[in-house]
């Protein structure tokens, strides 16, 4: 197949959808197929990704959102299509550039797929844009339902979509590396690292993209009341300034990004993995933290409850409950508890791998080409 792949976002950023999308590109290369990435101009962009070719399209800086450019809608996405005569076009989270996409797929009659991956309208609740939530609702709508198929990354996001009116939904699984998280990655260096040396506290660890979605400022109040649990933030983002400043005076770490052996070994060097959101499509993090050995503590929500267990292979608290967080944090000082929510949260993850997830989106394809035969 020649595939294009139309996405909001792409390498040097990094978050779950490049993740997904870098390990979908590495197997759908591996199988023989052509693969065209047309991704947002930002700083570092690359013009290749192994045997695939990049084509940085025209993007811009918006004040919501300074720390990259977003792609816009350009006439160079059909120019592009035109050249490289694709079988099928992947549009990833169409919004602005992904419109394009939707559009010359359409205009050129070439079968297309569409992937939701990011809840951007409940996030506009975060960014204080609450009244266009309805408006981008009939935006998205319009586009996934351009496409012959709409994959989801939960089954929670898949219900979200049907209860908007978009149709030919599937799910996607979940994917992780498992030769990347390992218990065996645990380092005593790694934990002075991140607990600035006081080792003996309970070293709570949170991974991602540091901004308002996340909603680590919720975190704050237990830095307050607790004084026997540091936290380490890795990642970057635009609320890293803001979060630097709302933690000041806490027993709080901000790494900046890791990558390779080195976060590998913050996941397996926590106490516990603490993931705030409840906007989160999935939180991949989820189940690399539970790869990683490390007991993982979630806010309630619909994509969290599909990976965890509550008390089996993690813990579930509610976000505006402290006390339940905190309930959480200290059951886990019991050392056979601990060992039960390591071992059934590592079996959870051993399920899953990314050449499953991505042969799922290759069969995805195939289904699409299928129909458009049919037809």
């Amino acid at each position: 197949m020649k595939i294009a792949i139309v996405t909001e976002t792409f390498l040097p950023s990094t978050d779950g959808v490049v993740t997904r999308m870098v390990h979908a590109v590495d197997y759908l290369l591996e199988q023989g197929h052509q693969v065209l990435i047309l991704s947002p101009k930002v700083k570092g962009a690359i013009s290749r990704y192994k045997s695939a070719k990049v084509l940085n399209m025209p993007a811009l800086n918006f004040s919501f959102y300074k720390e990259r450019a977003w792609g816009i809608p350009t006439s160079k996405v059909g120019k592009a299509l035109k050249g490289f005569q694709p079988d099928i076009v992947h549009c990833v989270n169409p919004i602005s550039l992904g419109y394009s996409g939707v559009h010359y797929a359409k205009k050129y009659q070439i079968p297309l797929i569409c992937s939701f991956h990011t809840n951007v309208p409940m996030y506009l609740d975060l960014y204080h844009m609450g009244t266009f939530k309805e408006p981008l609702w009939g935006h998205l709508r319009k586009l996934h339902n351009s496409a012959s198929l709409n994959l989801v990354t939960s089954k929670a996001m898949a219900e979200l979509l049907a209860s908007q009116r978009i149709e030919n939904i599937r799910t996607l699984p979940i994917g992780v590396d498992l030769s990347k998280r390992h218990v065996e990655y645990a380092s005593k260096r790694m934990r002075r690292r991140l607990t600035d040396g006081q080792v003996d506290k309970t070293l709570l660890i949170f991974v991602g993209r540091l901004a308002p979605e996340k909603e680590l400022h919720t975190l704050r109040g237990l830095m307050d009341l607790r004084d026997d649990i540091r936290l380490a933030i890795v990642g970057d983002g635009p609320s890293r300034e803001e979060l630097k400043e709302l933690f000041e005076g806490t027993d709080t770490v901000f790494t900046g990004f890791l990558k390779g052996r080195a976060l590998a070994s913050a996941y397996a060097s926590a106490d516990a993995f603490v993931f705030p959101s409840v906007s989160e499509t999935l939180g991949l993090v989820i189940t690399e933290s539970m790869a990683s050995g490390t007991p993982v503590i979630a806010a309630d929500s619909p994509p969290t409850r599909e990976q965890i267990v509550n008390g089996n292979n993690g813990l579930i608290y509610q976000q505006d409950d402290l006390d339940s967080l905190m309930a959480a944090i200290d059951v886990l000082k019991d050392r056979a508890f601990y060992k039960k929510i390591q071992k059934e949260g590592r079996h959870f993850a051993s399920q899953f791998s990314w050449e499953r997830a991505s042969r799922e989106m290759e069969k995805a394809y195939e289904d699409v080409l299928a129909m458009a035969g049919e037809g």
